[in-house]
């Protein structure tokens, strides 16, 4: 038993060590400089065994070698690249999209909430988010924000009579807000209380980076043949209860007969329609109700934790910041006492300060801290010449963009003039992509952006903020692809206006 047990570790060792030697030749012959740490499992290992986000461990990379055109990484049975150069940042995500479109995760069949629009590809992806797009668009969105602002209304209200929110755990109560707003914004749904919703738990639960989700993450970023073979499945956890509240949505939506502008009344229409069909490519989709319901699930997850985390992070840098603060509460009132306390789509997209103090702390702490894609056909990097063969696995920095100085003067310094109107044209635009970037930017960007400016709005014109930066300072949690404050808390303090 025991001389098995030990030829199975060699064999392990064996490959793992091969493994990495042939990593390191596969980029040493396209003369892309390699990462000599973990050659076999790059980044992944150090997410797996350590206090870390996964950003985190990319911008130790990106600082000790942002000259380089891009870094190749370690990967399991499949070729990996840091792309750090912005030309070659632009190519993957935007000029050469036809050659980068696969998001860089090939979900498993059966894994039906995963079947969205976030982890789609090819044709699928495109004809999805065809059908999909006109739920975000301007029109619909002025549409919808009487929903939304009740929201932020109700916000209010229910913090007005539970104090005991206002003292801390304020990333917890800002989810709660933006579980409330989508539910009722994008679904239709509506609970007595935005506390205790089974939405929220379900949101949480389904982003949150135990060492279960974190094993599943990295082998699904580090090798699409072990995924595959494991068929590892991302969110059949939470199928049953989503699905079946979809359902239960579609068909009482279909009963009442009425347009409230929101997702339920997208999913009747496409059902009524028949197959979703690609004109160029004959593709067709059933529009199902599970099909349906993984597009209502990726939308509701980022609709919350996300854009709780964009809150969170402009309240905090506010706190931190009186003059500023003290310049967007004198905006907020300005805008309510101008509209007699009413506050409408037109007047929250012309809120100036509020844009540039939100645009400022999402440079400072996107949602999201890098962006991954496949290549899916033979192609070539313009800086660097380097030649990317079909099937490699592509990873680009956002947060390491929006901290590097050659693009940011005093990078770590909230400075919302950044992004005046005579100042932000002078950003590059491939250095501020805090919803992505390209063709596969995310589809609901508006819609989290405007949800995220009206909450600020509510509570700056009721509440002042201050940060509690706790002992050992401000830092962020380990995370998959979050870039979450931790050791960081608020405290709202009622105004008198």
């Amino acid at each position: 038993m025991f001389g098995l047990f030990l030829g199975v570790v060699i064999l392990i060792l064996s490959i793992i060590y091969l493994s990495g030697r042939y990593n390191e030749a596969y980029w040493n012959r396209r003369k892309v400089k390699f990462y000599p740490r973990n050659k076999f499992a790059g980044i992944f290992w150090d997410f797996l065994t350590k206090d870390k986000a996964v950003f985190e461990n990319i911008y130790e990379i990106y600082k000790e070698h942002r000259k380089e055109p891009a870094i190749g990484l370690g990967g399991l049975m499949t070729p990996t690249l840091y792309v750090m150069d912005p030309t070659n940042i632009q190519h993957v995500l935007a000029t050469d999209f036809n050659s980068f479109n696969h998001r860089g995760i090939t979900i498993n069949d059966g894994d039906l909430l995963a079947d969205n629009l976030l982890l789609m590809n090819g044709n699928r992806w495109k004809l999805m988010r065809q059908n999909m797009t006109p739920l975000f668009t301007a029109t619909k969105l002025k549409s919808m924000y009487y929903i939304i602002d009740k929201s932020a209304s109700d916000f209010i209200d229910l913090l007005n009579n539970k104090p005991e929110l206002l003292k801390g755990n304020v990333f917890h109560t800002l989810s709660s807000f933006c579980s409330a707003a989508v539910g009722a914004a994008v679904f239709g749904v509506g609970t007595k209380s935005i506390f205790d919703s089974p939405f929220l738990a379900m949101a949480q639960d389904s982003l949150a980076p135990s060492t279960i989700n974190n094993i599943k993450f990295s082998i699904a970023n580090t090798s699409t043949v072990l995924f595959k073979l494991l068929n590892i499945k991302i969110f059949t956890r939470h199928e049953k209860f989503f699905i079946g509240a979809i359902k239960q949505i579609i068909q009482e939506r279909k009963r009442e007969n009425v347009k409230k502008h929101d997702f339920a009344d997208i999913c009747v229409t496409l059902q009524k329609s028949g197959k979703l069909v690609d004109k160029e490519t004959g593709l067709e989709l059933e529009p199902t109700d599970e099909l349906l319901a993984a597009q209502a699930f990726f939308f509701f997850i980022a609709g919350v934790e996300p854009t709780a985390t964009a809150i969170f992070a402009t309240l905090v840098e506010l706190g931190r910041n009186p003059v500023h603060l003290e310049e967007l509460h004198k905006e907020v009132d300005d805008a309510f006492n101008k509209n007699d306390n009413t506050i409408t789509y037109d007047v929250v997209c012309n809120m100036t300060y509020l844009d540039m103090a939100f645009n400022e702390a999402m440079r400072m702490h996107p949602p999201i801290g890098f962006l991954t894609r496949e290549c899916v056909k033979e192609t070539v990097l313009p800086v660097g010449n380097i030649k990317v063969d079909k099937g490699t696995r592509i990873f680009t920095p956002v947060f390491e963009i929006h901290h590097d100085e050659r693009y940011f003067e005093d990078p770590e310094v909230y400075k919302p003039e950044r992004f005046s109107p005579e100042n932000k044209h002078k950003i590059a635009d491939i250095t501020f992509m805090p919803f992505g970037k390209g063709n596969r930017i995310c589809v609901g960007m508006r819609y989290a952006t405007l949800q995220a400016k009206a909450g600020l709005m509510y509570l700056l014109r009721n509440f002042t903020v201050k940060t509690i930066i706790k002992e050992g300072g401000m830092r962020y949690s380990k995370q998959q692809v979050q870039v979450r404050l931790d050791n960081v808390d608020l405290k709202l303090v009622a105004r008198n206006y």
